[in-house]
């Protein structure tokens, strides 16, 4: 197995063998269950699908697909040979170890409708010469005539944040088996609480 799915915990610190004090993020990594094993010659792709987590609701499709292995809220594939692995086997942290490289994905921070400032970073207008209103307006968004509307994908204001975000180059600083407590250097995406994805890179 390469992947597992886990919950952020929080941010902490640590202090390396070196003496280094290093940013760290705590994620409840698993236990997961296989909920579905796919194949080259059946789904035209290899894949592992894990289940993680525990929900009193799921809807009929949901328990028919994962059968009594349990009612997990949420499900993902890592796209990877399932090797020996078999549906209704546990998947915990000790797949891991430390010094492994991870990318780590989930979904960032919703900010709601945010300008362009606070967006992508506009510089704003003057500050001094008569504008009393335009100190954070976007300014031009296009011609006049040609081509008379503003184009597609035009930096503008607008909803900010609560996107899928990957963070590269993970690395992972401890583990805790007993506690499926898994620590990585660094920051990674989303709030507390939230659910990401963890797959190990380089193999």
């Amino acid at each position: 197995m390469r992947g597992i799915i886990g919950k952020k915990i929080g941010m902490t610190q640590l202090f390396l063998e070196s003496g280094e004090c290093v940013p760290a993020t705590a994620i409840l990594a698993g236990p997961c269950v296989v909920t579905q094993v796919k194949t080259q010659e059946k789904d035209g792709y290899e894949a592992v699908q894990l289940g993680f987590g525990e929900s009193k609701r799921l809807t009929k499709a949901e328990k028919g697909h994962v059968g009594d292995k349990g009612s997990f809220p949420k499900l993902h594939e890592f796209r990877a040979p399932a090797g020996t692995a078999e549906p209704g086997d546990r998947i915990d942290v000790s797949i891991l170890a430390p010094g492994d490289v991870l990318k780590v994905t989930g979904q960032s921070k919703g900010r709601g409708f945010a300008g362009g400032v606070k967006r992508y970073h506009f510089r704003g207008g003057p500050k001094t010469h008569g504008q009393s209103d335009r100190h954070r307006a976007p300014g031009s968004v296009g011609a006049g005539t040609f081509p008379g509307r503003v184009l597609k994908g035009k930096k503008m204001a607008g909803h900010m944040g609560a996107e899928t975000v990957t963070q590269l180059s993970v690395k992972v600083v401890s583990i805790d088996v007993e506690k499926n407590l898994l620590l990585v250097r660094g920051a990674v995406p989303g709030a507390n609480g939230g659910v990401v994805f963890i797959e190990k890179v380089g193999e």
